[in-house]
């Protein structure tokens, strides 16, 4: 019985490993990021629907019949982090505008980096 096992084992030790290979990163932006994108872009007073967020993501390229359920946790996480807030509807149906609060601690954010950019061009330049 101890052969038996012995020689099981060097099958099993001779075996190669199967290497992984990892998927290369896709380029872009994520589906949350692209949300966010569309929403803040959008000059509706009670915000953007569902429909038109949809359309929109597809004007930029985004194949959004093949990724609706992707869409779909895109919003509800938007939502409960509170980046979005819904204006109408339930789950995720309805409109969505941009929280105030997040907006602008991201346009703070964004004119920080620019004058962060600006600087290290000024240095560059002199």
């Amino acid at each position: 019985v101890a052969e038996l096992r012995s020689s099981n084992f060097f099958w099993f030790a001779a075996k190669k490993k199967k290497t992984m290979t990892s998927k290369p990163k896709k380029v872009g932006l994520s589906v949350g990021e692209l949300i966010v994108k569309a929403v803040a872009a959008s000059k509706e007073r009670n915000g953007l629907s569902v429909a038109a967020l949809k359309k929109a993501l597809a004007a930029g390229g985004y194949d959004v019949d093949k990724n609706k359920a992707r869409v779909k946790t895109a919003i509800k996480s938007l939502v409960a982090k509170g980046t979005l807030v819904q204006t109408k509807g339930t789950r995720t149906s309805g409109s969505f505008k941009m929280n105030k609060a997040t907006e602008s601690k991201r346009l703070q954010e964004d004119q920080r980096s620019s004058s962060a950019q600006q600087t290290s061009h000024r240095e560059l330049c002199y």
